[in-house]
């Protein structure tokens, strides 16, 4: 008898520390920043090819309110292209367009300039800290978001365009700073009955991507709910269009993650 309860610990405490252990090796982890005279800090995923093989990034940007670990746990990019980065940032109170104009809530700036441009320095810093840290590659820059997040992610093409390969913005537009956008391919998502972003809205800016991009007036299947405009400038656009409302849906996170390993940024 006291054999068998001598083994049952045995295994409970195998069981418990290996769990530990398989918890310890995940390399995902919280890191800070201070820009200026504000610490920030964001969910970092990092393969351990990234000390020795350039490594793509992915920067996945939350929605007003949202925050990283949430982000970072229901879309998984880690799991779906496990050689990336994942970078999800942590944003900070910020007034709102349409909802939380007291800004008691987390967010991004919503335009150039806004509050001294403190998350286009945020980014800045951390993608200096990875390349100072880590092999990456230059070619292989990415950046998604949603909502707030989807119009940061449209900002940081119009501020940082160079940088990035492809863009993956999600119920957003870039109505203020459209004409910063300068070709690139990039894959909209949005929600057919989107109560905030209204649809009408998305597809003007739609439109406007289509015809920056140069792309050919007929789609083709990409993936379920995902159709691509092919472009002779070799920036394709595609659409996802879900039948939902002001979400990003799971669905879309492959097409995401298969559309960025299709994209390379040219010289």
């Amino acid at each position: 008898m006291k054999s068998m309860i001598r083994l049952g610990f045995f295994l409970l405490f195998i069981a418990v520390y290996g769990t530990a252990v398989a918890q310890s090796s995940v390399p995902v982890s919280i890191r800070k920043w201070q820009v200026s005279d504000i610490q920030r800090e964001a969910m970092v995923y990092v393969p351990a090819s990234a000390k020795s093989k350039p490594s793509p990034i992915i920067f996945v940007f939350h929605g007003h309110g949202g925050n990283m670990k949430s982000m970072f746990q229901d879309h998984q990019f880690d799991k779906l292209w496990p050689e990336a980065i994942i970078v999800v940032p942590q944003g900070l109170k910020t007034p709102g367009q349409m909802v939380d104009r007291a800004g008691k809530f987390s967010g991004w700036q919503q335009g150039p300039g806004d509050m001294d441009d403190r998350d286009i320095r945020f980014f800045d810093e951390i993608l200096q800290t990875l390349r100072n840290e880590y092999q990456i590659d230059n070619k292989r820059i990415y950046a998604t978001g949603h909502s707030n997040g989807g119009s940061f992610t449209y900002l940081l093409w119009a501020m940082r365009g160079d940088v990035f390969a492809a863009m993956a913005p999600s119920a957003a537009v870039a109505f203020r700073f459209n004409d910063l956008l300068k070709p690139k391919p990039v894959i909209h998502i949005m929600g057919a009955a989107d109560p905030l972003v209204k649809p009408a809205w998305q597809q003007m800016q739609i439109n406007k991507l289509l015809k920056l991009d140069g792309c050919n007036a007929d789609g083709q299947v990409y993936e379920n709910s995902a159709t691509i405009y092919s472009s002779a400038k070799g920036d394709p656009v595609v659409i996802y269009k879900h039948a939902g409302g002001h979400t990003y849906p799971p669905d879309a996170d492959a097409v995401v993650i298969k559309f960025f390993k299709s994209m390379v940024k040219r010289d």
